[in-house]
């Protein structure tokens, strides 16, 4: 690989690479000092004035991952230089960069990770199909087909590729289609948030730099959006000199490849990525001197722009009313001809898909609401609401539940205006519309939690569902406020990112020769803030808005967007509410001391003593997950760290192989006690190893990053299988006397759950089981345990949205309790919201059950 990339990037070509990427950032550069002096200007300017829109009604948390960590799990990935599928670990701290170990331990043990992958600009696919499609393009006049790509054969049916057009690409596999989805939503999610890598609040640098990027792009006749504006500066630097580079050093390079077509391609691919290195080390360099420069000479900028402040906002209006009245009769013909006639009709196709997304959050958001009151009926106590809340303070952060959420903006299509209005993808605005979808999801979950909390110091706990409901109202009337909000305002920039470079690009070559006359009008202390080329845009801007305002208006006059009228305005509705949006997140665990905090600090303890971290034990037992580990390596490696050569495909076991392991396993138990656990839990199939093939994974809380939980539910049995059958007499015993004192029965759910939450290799009969229940009486804390009950075919079976929730519920709290005691016991959480009906007849049938594990 080395040698391929040092025989075709000799010297020659590298001062090709320097001399490109000087002379972009040397334009660059003299655009973004011109541009930076005019955001320092408009944001001064901003703070003397003041302005801006409506407040928002919902609270915005300012560190929303503290001490979070998004992911974690194993996946299988292809190593290029000896044509091996390894299985490695990988960990999405918050920063969304992926880090990648050879195993689970190493990453415990902190040691530096094997790789770090930054999604910025890659693309997440599903099948090799849409891979080689991407790949045929990247050299001129060949192009790929199936089945002759012999450097990548996947040794699963469920792929997921990271494709770039500049970079290294990425390789992974799974074993089933769930597994396959989960990684989907996560790495999306890394995309995601990668690409939205430039700070708002920032109000100096970021608009300078953008601005400077969008000019340097016009001057070489590239208008409209441009997909590779994502990530950090020197990343979106480096995709501006490649831009022109890469054709460059393909038509000097290709010739000279040599072999097969997939030889040529890789080769290709491993040069690109080279160069793709080299550039950014230039640019990152570059782009911090250049930085450097403008903030040393900010100060005297500021000082001498405020002392003549006035006369500058003269000087700009003067200049602007000279060039209104040249540019402004060419702009309005041709907005009357070329503009109008598409306003309304791009903007319903920006505004169906955005509003079934933000409408899909706000239901979202109210589920999990309303599962939190259901339970709180069966168990009015702090603590279970505390646990709801470790569940839901994450939600806008958890990629498999927000899924569905961001599949509904996903449908946005401009087809048909995309080339007369040179829109390269509707993606830029799918992203867009994505990341304010989850801070408004975040920002309605914040303002939840800080009004619950401040309503729970002083409310007795008989008040606490109605204290719920009164929180849930006043959130949800405010998020449709700022939804209305902050959607008008999307659909407004989104039309202006669409029309303003068309009219630009239309207006430029007869109004450019014009402009620099105008320059003259301006006195030479002012020319760094007053630009003649920023107040061109503005004209052209300013003559199109009123025509966008006028079609978002009459927009949200249709119910069916379900937008605030302008006219409406709440502004200080909730004045006592702001002062809680100083409040950190609250650790709601911490403060009331709930369950699923005790079990998951005494796993990870143990798991800390047995690796000897100490303090970075304890540090790593409080980084809390967002979504629940895949993977869960309670189980020997396998032997050669599992590799697997590409050809062999059939060295991965499927799930037949897994179901004749499990039959195995249940022919050599025997008396169906401890031992047959005790078996599982020492032995790890394939499928085990790599993660979502085991049951057991998805019932793994999210605070944890190994199984250490998973490890003690393994131990119980062997216990229990020391005390023999007293031990479930006694429990049986007590659990039905128990329901005669309180008078009141419960359902047999909790043993179907039992019965469904139990592996295959676990030896109980279905005879000492009760039948389950109809489905339409399961709990809706139960769900989510629900689906477990079949191991053998997991993918036959999709499971609900809740499965993949990752977070643990109160409910299932009770089941891992009665797994380990392996009789039933009156869990209050357990409680079905309708156990007042029949309640002496289900304490009649909860004491037979009972009989029967007698006998």
């Amino acid at each position: 690989m080395g040698d391929v990339i040092s025989s075709h990037l000799d010297e020659s070509k590298r001062e090709i690479i320097t001399a490109r990427t000087g002379e972009v950032m040397g334009e660059f550069g003299r655009l973004y000092e011109q541009q930076y002096a005019v955001a320092l200007f408009n944001k001064v300017r901003f703070d003397i004035e003041g302005g801006g829109g409506p407040q928002p009604q919902l609270l915005h948390r300012k560190i929303p991952l503290e001490n979070k960590s998004i992911f974690s799990g194993s996946l299988f990935q292809y190593l290029e230089e000896n044509k091996k599928w390894r299985n490695r670990f990988f960990f999405v701290p918050d920063s969304y960069n992926i880090n990648y170990y050879d195993n689970k331990a190493a990453h415990d043990r902190r040691l530096h990770p094997k790789g770090t992958i930054n999604c910025a600009g890659y693309k997440v696919l599903t099948s090799i199909e849409q891979y080689l499609d991407l790949i045929s393009n990247s050299l001129p006049g060949v192009k790929a087909k199936m089945g002759s790509s012999p450097f990548l054969k996947c040794a699963t049916q469920f792929p997921l590729i990271l494709w770039h057009p500049y970079a290294r690409h990425y390789y992974f596999c799974v074993v089933t289609e769930k597994e396959q989805q989960k990684w989907h939503a996560v790495l999306q999610d890394c995309v995601r948030h990668t690409n939205d890598g430039l700070s708002e609040d920032n109000k100096v640098q970021t608009p300078a730099f953008t601005d400077a990027v969008r000019l340097y792009r016009q001057a070489q006749r590239n208008y409209g959006t441009w997909e590779m504006m994502c990530g950090v500066p020197s990343q979106i630097l480096s995709n501006l000199v490649m831009e022109g580079l890469l054709p460059e050093l393909r038509e000097l390079i290709s010739p000279r490849l040599k072999g097969k077509l997939y030889e040529r391609q890789k080769n290709w691919m491993l040069i690109s990525d080279a160069v793709y290195s080299l550039v950014q080390g230039q640019c990152q360099a570059q782009y911090e001197a250049l930085l450097q420069k403008c903030e040393a000479a900010c100060s005297s900028l500021e000082a001498s722009m405020r002392t003549d402040m006035d006369q500058i906002i003269t000087s700009k209006e003067h200049v602007t009313n000279k060039i209104r009245a040249v540019v402004l009769p060419k702009a309005e013909k041709l907005l009357k001809v070329s503009i109008q006639p598409y306003i309304s009709s791009i903007l319903d196709a920006l505004m169906e898909p955005t509003s079934r997304g933000f409408s899909e959050v706000r239901d979202v958001f109210f589920r999990e609401l309303v599962d939190m009151s259901k339970n709180t009926l069966n168990e009015g106590t702090k603590e279970t609401i505390a646990q709801h809340m470790e569940k839901i303070s994450m939600l806008a952060f958890h990629p498999v539940k927000m899924q569905s959420c961001y599949e509904k903006v996903e449908q946005l299509s401009l087809e048909g205006l995309q080339q007369r209005f040179d829109v390269s993808s509707p993606s830029v605005f799918v992203q867009r519309a994505q990341i304010l979808m989850r801070e408004q999801m975040d920002d309605a979950v914040y303002t939840f939690e800080q009004i619950l909390h401040q309503s729970l110091e002083s409310q007795a706990t008989e008040e606490l569902c109605k204290t719920i409901q009164r929180c849930q109202d006043r959130v949800i009337k405010k998020f449709d406020y700022d939804s209305s909000t902050v959607r008008k305002r999307f659909f407004r920039e989104a039309l202006l990112q669409i029309f303003i470079p068309y009219m630009l690009k239309q207006l430029s070559p007869s109004c450019a020769s014009e402009l620099p006359r105008f320059q003259e009008l301006i006195f030479e202390d002012f020319s760094r803030f007053i630009l003649v080329e920023n107040i061109f845009e503005e004209v052209v801007l300013h003559s199109v808005m009123k025509d966008i305002m006028m079609a978002v208006k009459e927009a949200a006059v249709q119910r069916r967007h379900n937008l605030y009228r302008d006219s409406i305005v709440l502004s200080n509705s909730d004045p006592s509410l702001h002062l809680l949006g100083e409040n950190p997140s609250i650790d709601w665990t911490g403060e009331y001391g709930g369950e699923q905090e005790e079990v998951d600090g005494t796993g990870e303890d143990a798991e800390g003593d047995a690796e000897g971290q100490g303090e970075e034990s304890h540090k790593r037992r409080r980084m809390k997950q967002v979504v629940s580990m895949i993977q869960v390596e309670g189980s020997p490696v396998l032997p050669g760290e599992s590799c697997i050569e590409v050809p062999g495909v059939n060295d991965i076991p499927e799930e037949e192989e897994e179901e004749q392991e499990e039959e195995e396993e249940k022919d050599g138990d025997g008396d169906g006690d401890g031992d047959g656990e005790e078996s599982s839990g020492c032995k790890a199939s394939p499928p085990d190893q790599n993660g979502s093939a085991s049951p057991k994974s998805s019932e793994n809380p999210p605070d944890l990053s190994n199984g250490s939980v998973l490890k003690e539910e393994e131990a119980k049995p062997e216990e229990q299988a020391e005390g023999g059958v007293p031990l479930r007499v006694e429990t049986a015993t007590e659990s039905a006397s128990a329901l005669e004192e309180k008078g009141e029965g419960e359902d047999s759910q909790p043993m179907t759950v039992v019965e469904e939450q139990l592996p295959s290799n676990q030896e109980v009969s279905e005879e000492e089981l009760p039948p389950p229940p109809p489905s339409e009486e399961v709990p809706s804390g139960a769900t989510e345990v629900v689906p477990e009950s079949t191991p053998e075919a997991p993918s036959d079976f999709p499971p609900p949205p809740q499965d993949d929730s990752g977070f643990q519920s109160p409910t299932s709290e009770g089941v891992e309790g009665e797994e380990e005691e392996e009789a039933p016991s009156p869990q209050p959480a357990e409680e079905h919201p309708e156990k007042s009906v029949g309640s002496a007849q289900e304490a009649e049938t909860k004491t037979s059950d009972s009989e029967t594990r007698e006998q």
